[in-house]
Order: structure tokens, then C-alpha cells, then sequence
């Protein structure tokens, strides 16, 4: 296979069903999509099992190689299908009908090593209709023959033992980076509250104050016509809704234990 960038698809991967989304219909019971590589030519294997436990098939070739039009396997659905790559974790294919685009596929390995499945076409009734499965790799080797004359094979133990020991280790990875994500952003949240607060207090600590400011108090802060803050006992309220003879009314603030200051509900 001379164009590198399709060599991080191959192999074989196994359908998360929860994960899926469909437009019309639901995912499949569980799916395998082979993609092997022979020359230039990438095939694509899908072999599922819908809720009946009915087995269902499907494959088709395409080109390794960029923009080239191959002919497509079914062509009462399409006449080709051409190949593109954006490095080497996206592949673009688009089958065409009479120079009329029929369906659109992109093939995507994201950060987390998942395989993104995104098929766009239209219904008979000319509806959209949008696909995305998601795959993981397969450790384990296929259960069903690759070819009709082929024998099955059946999954090593060592190799269930190790696709299981990866889909665990997966699991808690994932759960204890989502933990920490939550955790930096609660953390976040926190600094950028701590930071309003000093913000905050600068401006009033900066301000006129003729009185002693009391710990749990609310006061009110306004701008004067000169451009500086005063803190004051009036509300708005007590002006009749309005700042009074101050240019602007801040908002309410509140003194808090720590001597820092927050905005008053």
C-alpha cells in the first residue's frame, strides 16, 4: 500500500452501540468493520446482528490512493467512489450517481483512539439521512471466516482476556479524566469567583467611605460625576429608584468575613 495515511485504519473494530446516532432507526445489536488493505486497494467488511439476532453483511472496495473514482460495488446505488485523506486520522469517501453525489462518509480516529463513523445521504423520500457509528479497535481476532472458503476462526483466550483488560482500563481512564476535568473546572470557577471578589474590593477599598463598614452588611456603591466611587447607606430606592445626585448606581455589596467584598443580591 503506497499511501501511508490509510495504515492507521486497518484492523478491525468493534461498534459501541449506546454511543451511536442515527436520524432514522437505531444502531445494530453489535458490528464488525474489518478494513484491510491488498495493494492499493483498501477493503471495507461490515458483518452485524440486528435485535432478532438476524446476521447481516455488507462490503466494498475503494482506492487507497486519493481522488481516484473506483467503481463502486453496487451500482444501482453508485457508479464510484472517491478516496480522500486529511493527514493521517480522517478519511473522506464520496460516492457519486451520474457525476450526483449519492452518499458521503467520513472515517475519523479521534484523541481517544475511537473510530467516528459519519455517513450523510437522502431516503427515497429525498430526506436527509445522517449515520455516526463508533468503534473501538479490536484486540481479538475475527469469529467469522474472512472468505467463503475460509475457516472460522475462534478468539484466543489470551486475546478475550486482553480485549476485556483494555476495555476496563479504558473505562477508568476515561472515568478518572472526566473526574479531573470537572475538578479543574469547579477550580476555575472558584479562581474566577476569587478574582471578581478582589477586583471588587480594590475598587471600594479605592472608594469614599464615612463610615465603618459592618461584616455582613449591605452597602451601596455608586460613581460620582468626578469619576470616583463612593460607599453609601442609601439605596436607589432611596433616591426614588434612581442614583440620587451620583452619576451611576454600581450595584449592592456585601463585606464579607475575610474583609473582601461581593456583590449583594
Amino acid at each position: 500500500m503506497s499511501n501511508n495515511n490509510a495504515y492507521n485504519f486497518l484492523g478491525s473494530w468493534q461498534l459501541i452501540p449506546e454511543k451511536c446516532q442515527y436520524s432514522h432507526g437505531t444502531a445494530p445489536k453489535s458490528m464488525i468493520l474489518k478494513i484491510e488493505a491488498i495493494n492499493d486497494i483498501l477493503h471495507l467488511d461490515w458483518h452485524w446482528y440486528t435485535y432478532d439476532n438476524t446476521m447481516q453483511q455488507t462490503s466494498y472496495k475503494i482506492s487507497s490512493e486519493p481522488s481516484i473514482n473506483y467503481p463502486f460495488e453496487y451500482p444501482e446505488v453508485a457508479q464510484s467512489i472517491e478516496t480522500n485523506f486529511e493527514g493521517s486520522y480522517l478519511m473522506q469517501l464520496k460516492a457519486t450517481q451520474q457525476d450526483k453525489i449519492v452518499f458521503e462518509t467520513n472515517f475519523e480516529i479521534n484523541s481517544k483512539g475511537l473510530l467516528i463513523v459519519k455517513q450523510i445521504g437522502k431516503s427515497e423520500n429525498n430526506e436527509p439521512l445522517v449515520k455516526q457509528d463508533i468503534y473501538h479497535r479490536q484486540l481479538s481476532v475475527l469469529p467469522y471466516a474472512h472468505s467463503v472458503s475460509g475457516v472460522a476462526i475462534q478468539p484466543t483466550q489470551q486475546g478475550s482476556i486482553k480485549h476485556k483488560a483494555l476495555l476496563a482500563m479504558a473505562e477508568q481512564t476515561d472515568m478518572h479524566l472526566d473526574q479531573i476535568r470537572k475538578q479543574i473546572e469547579l477550580l476555575a470557577q472558584q479562581a474566577n469567583e476569587i478574582k471578581r471578589r478582589k477586583d471588587l474590593s480594590l475598587l471600594i477599598y479605592d472608594a469614599k467611605i464615612n463610615f465603618v463598614p459592618q461584616i455582613g452588611q449591605i452597602y451601596h456603591l455608586y460613581e460620582k460625576h468626578s469619576g470616583e466611587h463612593t460607599l453609601s447607606l442609601i439605596s436607589p430606592s432611596d433616591w426614588g429608584g434612581g442614583s440620587g445626585h451620583y452619576k451611576a448606581h454600581i450595584g449592592g455589596v456585601k463585606l464579607l468575613a475575610d474583609h473582601t467584598w461581593t456583590e449583594a443580591d
